[in-house]
């Protein structure tokens, strides 16, 4: 039988689990005794992307007991009972092709803690077995029941999952004030203490440069009041576009700063995708293509976005959160191409198989599927602009 309990409140720690720990993920029938009608425990889906982990065992690599709100840009907020894992993110297979990689939330409820030493269960018995595969099939048909919100006034598919989901499954906001985040980002293991320390000075810093343009003379201002990482787009008009027809495996480093400045406007957007100081942190860096992007579901609506031109994901490279109170939320960042220049090998810069392009690509200066950027800017860079900042 489906749980339909209402959501458990939690006064302790957020979690139980600590990074470093290794878990298994539970079977499939005791993940669905877990689950009420929509799929959900405490208003997170288990989506069936997360099918394939059931048995597998994995390593605790954050805790997430809080995450950057990218719908309403609320700031941080506060979940409890979940951790990231090692190596699982979301694949879009059930979600129209997805390639927004997220890292996938678990209840800690999904998971046992193992030694690391155990070996794991030799095998089952058939019945076990058949009782296994019935739930499996089961819980796929729950889930793929809910990977669709109500269509769009056009009959547009409008996807639902847990990026989507995350206001109903995190509602409570986390202020800055609320020391006991810091606590639980050194107990969990998510930080070290001077990397905290380093976040708690940075977002006092940010408090200190927004109030400043509210109430200093621009002369007073540190650095025109811009936040720490200080980026300060300066296209006019139409932004800039360069293509490089860049492919997974090739190596490309990231331009500098004062290069990706001029393709930025006020708004820190090219073309509807935003550079911020967390991928500033990143210029200078040689990195391989891990993958062109070309749609990405819009958290907000469920929509599935197609981009005109495909942006870039790289090889290990992530919002760490450094700039951001430390936010567990690993967001893969995409990257226009005129911010990145193809090296070789050896380090030295290639010749790119197409030259920059002066002015909009296609006479527009956005590249989303409607020709709108739908929102300000971006760190998790979704072609819509969303804010990722959260440290407020």
């Amino acid at each position: 039988m489906l749980n339909a309990t209402p959501r458990r409140a939690r006064t302790g720690p957020p979690a139980a689990l600590r990074v470093g720990d290794v878990v298994e993920v539970r079977s499939a029938a005791e993940i669905l005794a877990t689950l009420d009608e929509r799929g959900e425990l405490d208003g997170l889906p288990f989506m069936p992307e997360m099918l394939r982990f059931c048995g597998r065992r994995l390593v605790v690599h954050k805790v997430a007991h809080k995450l950057c709100d990218t719908i309403e840009r609320s700031g941080l907020r506060r979940m409890d009972g979940a951790v990231h894992l090692a190596g699982a993110r979301c694949d879009g297979a059930a979600h129209g092709g997805c390639q927004t990689a997220c890292s996938l939330y678990w209840k800690e409820e999904w998971l046992r803690r193992v030694d690391p030493g155990d070996a794991a269960p030799d095998g089952v018995s058939p019945e076990e077995a058949a009782r296994e595969e019935e739930a499996r099939r089961r819980l796929a048909e729950l889930l793929a029941a809910n990977t669709r919100r109500p269509p769009g006034p056009d009959g547009e598919v409008r996807y639902r999952c847990q990026a989507t989901e995350l206001l109903r499954a995190a509602p409570e906001r986390l202020p800055f004030r609320d020391l006991r985040q810091y606590v639980w980002d050194v107990r969990t293991g998510n930080a070290g203490l001077l990397a905290t320390l380093r976040g708690i000075l940075i977002g006092l810093f940010n408090r200190f440069q927004h109030l400043s343009t509210r109430v200093l003379p621009p002369w007073l201002r540190i650095k025109g009041g811009l936040r720490w990482g200080f980026v300060k787009g300066t296209a006019t008009g139409p932004t800039p576009t360069a293509h490089l027809d860049l492919r997974p495996g090739e190596l490309v480093r990231v331009k500098r700063k004062e290069e990706i400045l001029p393709t930025l406007n006020k708004d820190l957007l090219n073309r509807g995708l935003g550079f911020e100081e967390e991928m500033a942190r990143y210029c200078g860096r040689v990195a391989r293509v891990a993958a062109r992007v070309e749609r990405c579901i819009d958290e907000r609506t469920g929509r599935m976005l197609r981009m005109k031109n495909p942006c870039i994901v790289l090889e290990g490279v992530v919002c760490a959160g450094v700039y951001n109170l430390n936010c567990p939320r690993e967001f893969v960042p995409f990257w226009r191409e005129i911010w990145l220049e193809r090296v070789s090998e050896n380090g030295g810069a290639a010749t790119s198989r197409n030259g920059p392009v002066n002015g909009p690509a296609n006479g527009t200066a956005n590249d989303t599927a409607n020709g709108t950027a739908g929102g300000p800017r971006t760190t998790g860079e979704r072609a819509d602009g969303e804010d990722r900042r959260g440290d407020d």
